[in-house]
């Protein structure tokens, strides 16, 4: 019996391997449910702030004293008052702690906390890893720099861009104003008419101190959410640091199967075939990008067209 030849690995054969191993790494780490657990928390406690906040700032200010304001504006135009749709609060403890001044005189200090029901862009990325990655785009690219700024490059701004357009901080094609976007499902979520100007800094609405130690543990949630993102890259990036430095000195694939088994890794020699390789290159960030703002669908023959392109290209760039 002619003994079977053994399956040489190349670079974009390790990509795939790699990817395999990082979907084990990620799936069965605890840091995967942290992250998990740390989104049900914000979402269960979000809910909840909702409601404290309707009742916190309607204790401050009447809905009849609202009322009262809007019929003036519909009589008086602006000089009958101001109202304001407003998603940011703050929130100050109506117990004061002991500081001191300058001159260090004693003074009481009263403690507030910012409440914002919008999102930025750190947490929407943390919040919608997943569907972000499932779209074949890189939700990790910022915590991947971590503080060292010296290495962005283009492959960062690229992934950048990418992530900007798809959560909406970046350019829009959406003059029709059919397309959503997350940034502005979190920022039209929660409102309540607030008597003043836009400027959220200008209101204090005060509460007891358990109440105000509540709103910092929200904002703490949300918070948590951005962390177990981080934690759950870094766990996971140490992991396939090591393996991709193992990757390069094999050769054959029966190599990188002997580690899958003994890790208990599903790795399987078909992930290896043509198919697979053209649709890892179809769906990278860059490529994927480019095939959601087609507005005619590509046929599957231009799609391959397409993936030996950069197959070719990915092969010139090794060479």
């Amino acid at each position: 019996m002619e003994k079977q030849k053994r399956q040489t690995l190349n670079a974009d054969k390790r990509k795939v391997i790699a990817d395999v191993f990082q979907d084990h790494f990620e799936s069965n780490s605890k840091y995967k449910k942290q992250h998990q657990d740390a989104i049900t928390n914000y979402n269960l406690m979000r809910e909840q702030a909702k409601v404290k906040m309707n009742t916190l700032v309607r204790f401050h200010q009447p809905q009849e004293d609202v009322d009262t304001i809007r019929s003036m504006v519909n009589k008086y135009g602006e000089s009958g008052g101001r109202l304001y749709d407003d998603n940011c609060f703050h929130v100050q403890n109506s117990t004061p702690r002991m500081d001191t001044d300058y001159n260090d005189n004693p003074v009481e200090k009263y403690d507030d906390v910012h409440v914002e029901f919008k999102a930025n862009k750190e947490f929407l990325t943390a919040y919608y890893r997943d569907e972000i990655k499932a779209k074949g785009l890189d939700p990790d690219y910022d915590v991947r720099l971590g503080d060292d700024y010296g290495k962005r490059n283009p492959t960062y701004y690229n992934a950048e861009s990418n992530i900007d357009k798809y959560l909406g901080f970046g350019s829009r094609n959406d003059a029709s104003g059919q397309t959503s976007y997350h940034r502005d499902t979190w920022k039209n979520d929660f409102k309540l008419v607030v008597i003043g100007t836009s400027y959220c800094h200008s209101r204090m609405f005060q509460t007891n101190e358990a109440e105000y130690n509540w709103f910092k543990s929200f904002e703490v949630a949300k918070e948590n959410v951005i962390l177990a993102h981080k934690n759950l890259f870094d766990h996971v990036d140490k992991k396939m640091q090591k393996l991709k430095l193992g990757l390069k000195s094999y050769r054959y694939f029966d190599q990188a199967k002997e580690l899958a088994d003994k890790l208990g890794v599903v790795l399987n020699e078909s992930v290896l075939n043509e198919s697979s390789s053209m649709a890892l290159s179809i769906y990278s960030p860059t490529n994927l990008a480019d095939l959601l703002t087609d507005e005619v669908e590509q046929t599957r023959d231009e799609k391959i067209a397409i993936a030996k392109q950069i197959l070719q290209e990915q092969q010139n760039s090794l060479n």
